[in-house]
């Protein structure tokens, strides 16, 4: 295996492929002085030394000085293999690096073109490897991702649109792959999400059941929480938490005999409520047009007319519409002066004409009141009066942006805090009409502007640590039981502000994620050659959901769900069918096939064939085990 990148997430999908599935790894980074960020562990012991007397203090405050022992693990360090330097992946880099004898290369470095270029070289050296390329872009990746494979299948004679398998190519975003659990965590209700060929899947953390009640599993139960979650200086399922820690797809004797001990359901949701504003997000609603002053004025205007009609129909004895008909007459100053009638005629044309000079400025005013309501638009919206129970969103960056979306994906209100005018997600948040705050989160004033004090919850998603810890503290100072999310670079560093964070507010809920810790077993799992739908933290570790084909694995072909079940290591949740195909054994109408074309809740009596394509839950050592690379015994995973 090859990877190749400048920043932490090349260093933790190393640690992941030689600690889990125990590869060779040669490992390609800018030399020293020119890398964007530090290692893992070495940014991690500078970021310590720097926060050290920040946590230290936090800590001395609560008495819990012990809560911030221990690491989060980094998934081992088994394996072998190499670093070189080079400052771009050129050929003669990824020729020394040996990507024509290399069975998968990875190009995660930050830049798009970089990655683009790095494997159109790759591709021509070596037809048959297994590229995974990180891009932002997500349109230009699926057009990359045909390109590479079409010149893959042409160059080795076999089918560009297999999608697995040697010479096969995989476009992936950390920012997408991240976004969900970022997102998802904030809410209530949600803590995990993952999207499935349409389909929207939702993993519940659920407390223990009561005396008396049944547990819902719903479609399954991925995950027993550990004995520690509850307790504020617990070690919130640590890799090395042992038989307290969570247990990753128990088996129903395991679920039935925890007690005490909070779960993990899976749930299959679909997006639901109004359709989101994006299409029509230059268009302000009728009612934002006009001020409220000036709806005041255009309704007095229309009782006058109505009351002037009315009198007319008195005086005339006319009928209503024509007695409208020739109001409108005398209120544009078009009908004829009523020289020869009564005088009762005559005082309601004078009262015409004069409603009519009181209405010529207020339709001026309506029209450059809406002009500029249609120029406003597209500028940015402030935060509304009254608004509660909001997320405030720090940092419109590649990350912020793509858990901009999905909260809006999910109806949730958003408002978001960006220092940059000209940051990446600022069009986004222009284009789903989001309050935005500019201003440095740092600064006095900035969180208050955004209603921290009335939102449910923070989510800090900046690219500084210092920012994101520091704005953390400060609104918890401001609201002591705020849910806080904080984006850390080091998931040994999230881990201690982790339990820093919950030992000083154990009454608040507070979560610490690494992007790198989330992305890196998609990366990994995608390198060894199978589709990696998404990924699920589970505390501390996390769940694969992978499409699988059935044929050349003996652990699933010609065995049935049931005995294909391997507790704690896989489970295989859906059977991706054609249109009209039914499973064997789906009696119901429900089980049958969907325009997902995925078939859930199987009974555990169906066969699971060659030409089967499934989808499963994994662990990352499960998956190891099934793609026929087995890790070594006492490898914790």
């Amino acid at each position: 295996m090859v990877v190749c990148g400048d920043d932490g997430l090349a260093h933790r999908l190393a640690a992941e492929l030689r600690g889990v599935y125990r590869e060779q790894v040669t490992l390609v980074v800018p030399p020293s002085g020119r890398r964007v960020r530090q290692p893992v562990v070495g940014r991690a012991r500078a970021a310590s030394a720097a926060l050290r007397d920040m946590v230290n203090a936090a800590v001395n405050r609560t008495g819990n000085s012990d809560a911030t022992g221990g690491t989060g693990g980094t998934g081992g360090t088994g394996g072998t293999g190499r670093e070189l330097e080079a400052t771009e992946p050129t050929e003669d880099v990824l020729a020394d690096a040996g990507v024509e004898r290399a069975t998968a290369l990875a190009l995660v470095y930050d830049d798009d073109e970089t990655n683009i270029r790095a494997a159109l070289t790759a591709r021509r050296l070596n037809p048959r490897l297994q590229l995974v390329l990180r891009l932002y872009n997500r349109r230009l990746g699926q057009h990359i991702e045909e390109l590479l494979d079409q010149s893959a299948a042409l160059a080795s004679g076999g089918d560009p649109g297999s999608g697995s398998g040697s010479g096969s190519t995989t476009v992936l975003s950390d920012a997408d792959t991240a976004a969900p659990a970022l997102a998802a965590t904030a809410l209530v209700g949600t803590s995990k999400v993952v999207e499935t060929d349409g389909l929207l899947l939702r993993a519940v953390e659920r407390n223990p059941p009561r005396p008396g009640e049944v547990a819902d599993p719903g479609l399954c139960t991925l995950a027993l929480l550990s004995a520690t979650s509850n307790d504020p200086a617990g070690a919130d399922g640590s890799e090395d938490s042992g038989e307290n820690g969570p247990q990753l797809l128990p088996d129903a004797a395991a679920v039935e005999a925890a007690t005490g001990r909070g779960t993990v359901a899976l749930e299959q949701v679909s997006y639901s409520g109004p359709p989101l504003p994006a299409g029509r997000a230059g268009v302000p609603a009728f009612g934002e047009l006009f001020s409220r002053r000036l709806r005041w004025s255009l309704a007095g205007l229309a009782a006058c007319v109505v009351a002037l009609a009315v009198a007319l129909m008195v005086v005339t004895g006319d009928h209503p519409l024509h007695a409208t008909y020739v109001t409108l007459l005398d209120l544009f100053s078009i009908n004829e002066p009523a020289h020869n009638a009564d005088i009762g005629r005559q005082i309601l044309q004078l009262l015409s004409g004069f409603v009519g000079l009181l209405l010529l400025p207020v339709l001026l005013a309506a029209v450059l009141e809406a002009l500029g309501t249609f120029r406003s638009a597209s500028t940015l919206r402030k935060p509304p009066r009254g608004l509660s129970g909001h997320v405030v969103l720090l940092g419109l960056g590649k990350i912020g942006t793509r858990v901009l979306t999905r909260l809006r994906e999910m109806d949730i209100p958003v408002v978001c805090v960006e220092a940059d005018p000209e940051a990446r997600g600022m069009a986004t948040a222009r284009r789903l009409r989001v309050p935005v705050v500019l201003g440095d989160v740092t600064q006095e004033g900035v969180l208050e502007a955004a209603k921290i004090h009335r939102a449910h919850s923070l989510l800090a998603l900046t690219s500084v640590d210092t920012t994101n810890l520091e704005a953390v503290l400060y609104a918890r100072s401001v609201r002591s039981r705020l849910r806080v999310v904080l984006r850390l670079y080091d998931d040994d560093f999230a881990t201690a502000v982790y339990r820093t964070l919950r030992a000083a507010h154990p009454r608040a809920l507070t979560r610490s994620r690494s992007v790198t810790h989330l992305a890196a077993p998609s990366f990994a799992g995608a390198m060894m050659g199978r589709q990696i739908l998404g990924a699920i933290p589970v505390e501390r570790r996390v769940l694969l959901f992978a499409a699988v084909e059935v044929a050349g694995h003996p652990q699933l072909e010609g065995k049935t769900v049931g005995e294909a079940f391997r507790a704690g290591a896989w489970r295989v949740l859906a059977l991706e069918v054609s249109d009209g195909e039914r499973a064997a054994g789906a009696d119901s109408p429900s089980e049958g096939a969907r325009e997902s074309r995925l078939v859930w809740e199987l009974p555990d009596t169906y066969v699971l064939r060659g030409s089967d394509r499934v989808v499963l839950a994994a662990t990352r050592r499960g998956l190891a085990e099934l793609l026929g690379r087995r890790a070594r015994r006492g490898v914790d995973v």
